[in-house]
């Protein structure tokens, strides 16, 4: 079993930044890859970015140039910077176990943490 909490949520304007932190618990051994995710206001949930265990990243094209993500021994981060209003979401992390990839279809990613808000006024 792995327990994520999601944690830097907060309200900016267009323009600045947020740091997202993800504390992973539990066994975690067994995660290979670690994603970001995000659901706007009545929209479907998007993977944005992903971080695997042999060091390979990928962003989607939305997010691309503005966020990084990046990793620890126990801590998944996403530094997000030029926020944008249509960042507006709710921001989720999750980890896929046993498998080191970067594809981000939400459906291979096993556990997931609860998220945090992220609002960008304009």
């Amino acid at each position: 079993q792995v327990h994520l909490v999601e944690s830097g949520g907060g309200s900016v304007q267009a323009g600045g930044s947020l740091r997202l932190s993800c504390e992973v618990s539990g066994k975690t051994y067994m995660i290979n890859s670690m994603g970001w995710f995000r659901q706007a206001p009545g929209k479907g949930r998007e993977g944005i970015a992903v971080a695997t265990s042999n060091g390979q990243t990928f962003y989607t094209d939305s997010v691309k140039g503005r966020f990084t993500i990046s990793k620890d021994k126990r801590t998944l981060y996403l530094q997000m910077n030029d926020l944008k209003p249509d960042d507006t979401a709710m921001y989720y992390c999750a980890v896929r176990p046993n498998v080191a990839s970067v594809n981000l279809d939400q459906d291979v990613f096993t556990y997931w943490g609860v998220g945090t808000q992220v609002i960008v006024s304009s």
